[in-house]
């Protein structure tokens, strides 16, 4: 569900069907076209970040039009103004915490471009930043484009008359920031847009000595949402398209000197909530020997992103990611030599989860440039590191 769109070498993706936003419009006959208005309302939130403490963005305004070919001076534009500008720390919107940027009411009819505008940096006024984990200091995020035309998104939804469309867009901080050779930062966005009305949500625990783990819900090796257990080892991945529209889940758990943890079949429906594990019976992982998958993928223009997934139960699952240095294509995975442990769902708690030990330490590193093309090589890392280099 998630598609990758490029604009000026920024990648945003986002995951919602024309179909399935226009059923988030409501019941009734009217089909967009007959006038009358509708409204549209926008939230964010926020999946993990991988070494950073904060990531702050400051919205300024969302705007869109009904045509995907739109230039920024064009006219048509309808704009959810951001009045006084948001300056929101990303990575305090976990387990499913939204924060409300706005909404306005638009002409009913089909939208074809959604456009992400950001404050700029001014002087030493961050707008737009970033705190690396172990107590690093704040460092300007660079936001190409954002500041001005904003980012782009092609992706058509409906505004049905009389209906409210309610639409979360979800940043991936983690896969959204690269760094360059100088050390600085920038920003390649990558989000997700889900209808809350076609959404549900999938629950859970790990074990209280596992608090701060990550928490993804996948599919087909794809990420499609993530959190951190909270100090009680609490997750919440939300929101979700339900599994008639999606498919059903894989919920993986990964943690630094812990095996992986996975929970296949997971299925979502609108507006509920699936558990999959309790306090009383929490997921809980053994430890593991980590080991290092490094190398770079040239030329650095190529902007790469780079992932480590194992293949369990027959079927694909990200383990680690990694964007490439913005300047040196350079880049470095962190994976569990472990056996994964993996259970399927079913109602009645627990789940019996047992290793995959066909599975340990045998990884595929997949680089994928910035113009969508891919290259995958296999790396067994049992017994040490290893280094896996791409030259597109």
């Amino acid at each position: 569900m998630r598609t990758n769109f490029k604009y000026r070498g920024l990648a945003f993706g986002v995951a919602a069907s024309a179909a399935i936003l226009a059923a988030c419009g409501g019941g009734g006959d009217d089909d967009g076209d007959g006038g009358g208005t509708g409204t549209l309302s926008v939230s964010m939130t926020d999946a993990p970040a991988c070494g950073f403490d904060h990531v702050f963005v400051t919205v300024d305004k969302i705007r869109v039009h009904t045509s995907a070919n739109a230039e920024d001076g064009a006219g048509g534009w309808a704009e959810i103004d951001v009045n006084p500008s948001r300056r929101i720390d990303l990575l305090s919107l976990q387990n499913g915490t939204l924060t409300k940027l706005g909404q306005t009411v638009l002409p009913a009819g089909e939208y074809q471009q959604i456009r992400l505008v950001l404050d700029r940096n001014t002087g030493n006024a961050l707008a737009n930043s970033v705190v690396p984990s172990g107590g690093g200091a704040e460092q300007p995020l660079d936001t190409p484009s954002a500041t001005q035309s904003g980012y782009k998104i092609i992706r058509p939804f409906t505004v049905q008359r009389d209906t409210l469309v309610d639409l979360v867009l979800d940043f991936d901080a983690c896969r959204s920031i690269v760094q360059r050779g100088n050390g600085s930062y920038a920003l390649k966005p990558v989000v997700t847009a889900v209808p809350l009305v076609v959404s549900g949500a999938i629950q859970g625990h790990v074990s209280p000595a596992q608090a701060g783990a990550t928490v993804y819900a996948q599919q087909n090796g794809v990420t499609i949402k993530g959190t951190l257990a909270d100090s009680n080892g609490a997750f919440t991945l939300s929101p979700l398209l339900r599994s008639s529209d999606a498919g059903n889940y894989s919920v993986v758990v990964v943690q630094n000197d812990r095996a992986t943890g996975v929970i296949r079949n997971v299925p979502v429906t609108a507006q509920t909530t699936t558990t999959v594990s309790s306090s009383a019976a929490p997921i809980t992982l053994p430890a593991s020997p980590m080991r290092r998958i490094t190398g770079s993928v040239l030329p650095a223009s190529a902007q790469a992103f780079v992932q480590a997934k194992q293949t369990v139960g027959g079927s694909p699952i990200e383990v680690a990611v990694a964007n490439a240095n913005f300047d040196t294509g350079a880049y470095q995975l962190n994976v569990p030599a472990a056996a994964p442990l993996v259970g399927t769902y079913q109602p009645t708690l627990p789940i019996a989860l047992a290793a995959d030990t066909a599975a340990a330490g045998k990884y595929t590193v997949t680089a994928t440039s910035i113009t969508g093309a891919t290259l995958s090589t296999d790396r067994d890392v049992s017994a040490a590191d290893a280094t896996a280099n791409f030259q597109f």
